[in-house]
């Protein structure tokens, strides 16, 4: 995971300064050993070698640090929306290879990805708000418009919601991360030892669901039912 480039949002672009770098890398550290309400300002600052005025400077609070933290710990997954809509291929082809980044950067990270989790699973409404606009909503609207892009191009199916793939997209890295210590002795279920090609074959059966047939004429019901009413 890398530091976020804009750890306080719109106004600032403190990501790129070496300091808040350095104080984000200790903040990941010890939000996921401790979580929020545990996590110590005084200890971030004295692990970090800098005062807590100098955190204020970079970040305006506890909370727009920890926000900062979860934006960073999305970064490579953003980036790998970013080079699949420019990238070639199907859509299909694209989506499968972000759902194997995605997937690999849970594994690769997974102290980080814990700490994210564990925020989307403790959240209440004001929270998970705060969460899908600051940190989610950006990488989730790529996702959905890749879908879409599919859909007019022929490609996927026309009646299927998509903003309900980019869900199911995501949904299968996450359950794979949390559930493997389990699944791993389950009968049958080689596939844990193998993450690629568990996405691989994820990818395989959730799109064979959504490609479109040729000569096969779905219409998407939502639109007939907005174009009934108006």
């Amino acid at each position: 995971m890398h530091p976020s480039e804009h750890p306080r949002g719109e106004s600032g672009s403190a990501g790129s300064c070496p300091a808040a770098e350095s104080i984000l890398a200790v903040a990941e550290q010890l939000f996921a050993e401790r979580g929020y309400e545990a996590t110590s300002m005084s200890e971030l600052a004295q692990r970090a070698g800098v005062s807590k005025a100098n955190i204020f400077h970079h970040f305006h609070s506890k909370r727009e640090l920890y926000l900062a933290v979860m934006q960073a710990a999305c970064k490579d997954s953003r980036q790998a929306l970013l080079e699949i809509r420019a990238g070639n291929g199907t859509t299909r082809e694209r989506l499968a290879g972000f759902m194997r980044r995605h997937l690999r950067n849970l594994l690769d990270n997974e102290e980080v990805s814990r700490l994210v989790l564990r925020e989307v699973l403790e959240s209440g409404p004001e929270r998970g708000r705060e969460l899908a606009e600051r940190v989610f909503a950006e990488g989730f609207r790529q996702l959905v418009e890749t879908v879409r892009e599919g859909q007019e191009h022929g490609e996927l199916r026309p009646d299927i919601d998509p903003a309900l793939v980019a869900h199911l997209v995501i949904s299968t890295g996450v359950f794979f991360f949390q559930g493997r210590s389990v699944a791993r002795h389950l009968h049958g279920a080689g596939f844990i030892d193998d993450p690629d090609d568990y996405a691989a074959q994820v990818a395989d059966v959730l799109f064979a669901g959504c490609l479109a047939v040729p000569g096969e004429n779905r219409s998407d019901p939502r639109r007939a039912a907005r174009d009934a009413d108006k």
